[in-house]
C-alpha cells in the first residue's frame, strides 16, 4: 500500500520521489531529459527539465533567484514558497506523480524541494515554431496575411486578437494515451450551442486512442464515425485565423489541435464548405460574383464529362448548332477509358509535383506537359477533346479550397461515367441521383441536414449563403458640431 501510494503522491523524501521519477523518466538513456540536484535556503532540491522547451535565460534567473534565498526565507511549504520567492507569472503546484510527467514532457519545468510534499511547476515553455506567415493553400487577394503554425499557444492567440470579448471561452483538453495531445475548444459562450458543445466535449474527452497521429484528422474520425463511405466532409478547415474568428463569432466551434497548423470547423454544411474568405474581403457585389462562379465551376466539373460523354455516345440528341463537340477522328481507346486513366493521371501528377523538389519542378512541368499533353494525342492514346475537357477539370478543381469536397465531386463524377457508359441516358440520371443521395443523406456532426439552410427550408440564411449582403449593423453615426 505505501509502495502504491508513493508511485502516485510525492512523498516529501527527495530522495525517494527522485529514485522513483529518474527510474520512469529513464534519464540515464534520455539525453533531452535534464536533471540537476541544487542547494538552496539551507535545503536539497531537483530541478527536471527538457532540453529544448524551456527557454535557458528564464531558467537560469529562476535559479540565480531561488540560490540567493537564506534558510529564515524559507517557507514552510511550496504554497509558500510558489507565492513569495517564486517571481514568475506561470506557477502551479502539484503533488500528483503522473501529473507532474505529464507537465514535464510537455515542457515544464519541475522544481522538487526536499521536505516539500508537492513540486513547483513553472510553465517556461518555448517550442520550436515557423513564423505566422500566410498559409499556401488559403491565401487572399485582400485582407490578413497571417496565418496558423504548429504551437496552439500561437493559434489561440491569433484568435484572441480578434476576438477581445469575455464571452470567448478557450477550453484545453487532451486525448491519447501516449500522445497526450493537447486540444483546445474555442466557441463563444453567448452563442454557442450548448447541448452540441456538450456532446463534442464528452466525446473527447471519452476518446480511447493511444495517440492522434495524424492530428486533426485522427480527431475528425474518432468524433464522426458513421457514413464513412460518404466523401462529402464533414468538417471545414482552416490556416487562417480571420476566417476562424468568424465562424466562432457565428456560433460554431472552432477545434484546435496541437501540432497541426490548421483549425477544425464545426458543424460544417455544404453552403459552409463553398465560401472563402475573399467572398467577404471585396465589395458585396464582387464577393457574391466570386461566390456564384465558384459554386457554378464546381457544379461544372462533375457534369462536364459524363454530359460530354452522354452525348458523343447519342449522336443524333447533339443540335446541328453544337455539332462541334463531336470528335473529329474515331478513338484508338474507349472514351470511358480515357477518361478514367486521365482522372487516375492527374492525381498522379498532383503526387509527383507533392514530391518533387523545388529546382526540378519547373524542368519536370515542362516534360510533363510535352509528354502527357502533345505527345498523347499524337500517339493516338487520347483524343484532343478528351485532353481539353479533362484539362478544364482538373484547373478548375482548384477554384475549391476544400480538398475533400474536390475529391467528392471527382468519387461521383467518376461513378457517374461508369453508370453513363454501361445505362446511357437513364446511368446519366442515376449518376445524378447517387450524387443527390449523397448530399442529402449526408448528416453534419450536429446531426443537422448537410443542406440547411435549403432543406430544412430558411429562406433569410439561405438568401445570406447564396448573396454576398452588406455587413449587418455596418452605419456609421455621423458626429455633430452642436450647432443647429
Amino acid at each position: 500500500m505505501d509502495k502504491q501510494e508513493s508511485k502516485s503522491e510525492l512523498t516529501g523524501c527527495l530522495a525517494q520521489d527522485m529514485r522513483y521519477l529518474n527510474q520512469v523518466l529513464a534519464v540515464e538513456q534520455n539525453f533531452d531529459v535534464i536533471y540537476r540536484v541544487i542547494s538552496f535556503g539551507g535545503r536539497e532540491a531537483c530541478m527536471y527539465l527538457v532540453d529544448g522547451f524551456c527557454k535557458d535565460d528564464l531558467v537560469q534567473k529562476l535559479l540565480q533567484y531561488f540560490m540567493d534565498l537564506s534558510p529564515e526565507e524559507m517557507p514552510k511549504d511550496m504554497h509558500g514558497l510558489s507565492k513569495k520567492c517564486t517571481p514568475y507569472v506561470e506557477v502551479d503546484i502539484e503533488g500528483r506523480c503522473q501529473v507532474l510527467i505529464d507537465s514535464l514532457l510537455s515542457g515544464m519545468f519541475v522544481l522538487l524541494v526536499d521536505g516539500y510534499e508537492k513540486a513547483l511547476l513553472i510553465d517556461s515553455r518555448t517550442y520550436p515554431s515557423r513564423g505566422v506567415e500566410e498559409p499556401e493553400k488559403d491565401k487572399v487577394l485582400r485582407g490578413s496575411k497571417d496565418g496558423f503554425v504548429e504551437t496552439v499557444v500561437f493559434n489561440t492567440a491569433l484568435i484572441r486578437r480578434r476576438i477581445r470579448s469575455t464571452d470567448l471561452h478557450m477550453e484545453m483538453l487532451s486525448a491519447g494515451k501516449s500522445s497526450k495531445t493537447d486540444i483546445v475548444i474555442c466557441y463563444m459562450a453567448d452563442r454557442v450551442d450548448r447541448q452540441f458543445l456538450e456532446a463534442i466535449r464528452r466525446k473527447i474527452q471519452n476518446i480511447q486512442v493511444d495517440a492522434l497521429s495524424m492530428n486533426q484528422e485522427s480527431l475528425a474520425e474518432c468524433l464522426y464515425q458513421r457514413r464513412w463511405y460518404n466523401p462529402f466532409p464533414k468538417f471545414m478547415y482552416t490556416e487562417r485565423p480571420d476566417a476562424a474568428a468568424a465562424q466562432v463569432l457565428e456560433g460554431n466551434i472552432v477545434i484546435l489541435v496541437d501540432n497541426s497548423p490548421s483549425a477544425m470547423i464545426l458543424p460544417t454544411t455544404i453552403f459552409d464548405v463553398v465560401e472563402e474568405a475573399d467572398d467577404y474581403y471585396f465589395p458585396p457585389i464582387t464577393g457574391t460574383y466570386l461566390r456564384v462562379t465558384r459554386f457554378l465551376i464546381s457544379l461544372l466539373t462533375y457534369l462536364l464529362t459524363p454530359t460530354f460523354l452522354l452525348l458523343v455516345n447519342h449522336e443524333a440528341w447533339i443540335p446541328d448548332s453544337f455539332s462541334f463537340i463531336l470528335l473529329k477522328e474515331d478513338p484508338n481507346v474507349p472514351l470511358i477509358w480515357q477518361f478514367l486513366i486521365l482522372e487516375l493521371a492527374i492525381d498522379g501528377l498532383k503526387l509527383a509535383a507533392v514530391n518533387t523538389p523545388n529546382m526540378l519542378s519547373t524542368p519536370l512541368s515542362v516534360m510533363a506537359a510535352l509528354v502527357l499533353g502533345e505527345f498523347s494525342v499524337n500517339s493516338g492514346w487520347f483524343s484532343p477533346e478528351v485532353m481539353l475537357y479533362m484539362a478544364f477539370v482538373a484547373i478548375a478543381n482548384y477554384t475549391q479550397a476544400n480538398y475533400e469536397m474536390g475529391y467528392a465531386l471527382k468519387f461521383l463524377r467518376m461513378i457517374s461515367l461508369l453508370l453513363t457508359q454501361w445505362f446511357g441516358l437513364a446511368g446519366y440520371i442515376g449518376g445524378l441521383g447517387v450524387a443527390l443521395l449523397a448530399i442529402g443523406c449526408n448528416r453534419t456532426v450536429s446531426n443537422r441536414s448537410y443542406l440547411y439552410p435549403l432543406v430544412p427550408f430558411d429562406w433569410k440564411n439561405l438568401k445570406n449563403r447564396l448573396v454576398r449582403r452588406r455587413l449587418p449593423g455596418a452605419l456609421v453615426q455621423e458626429g455633430h458640431s452642436g450647432k443647429e
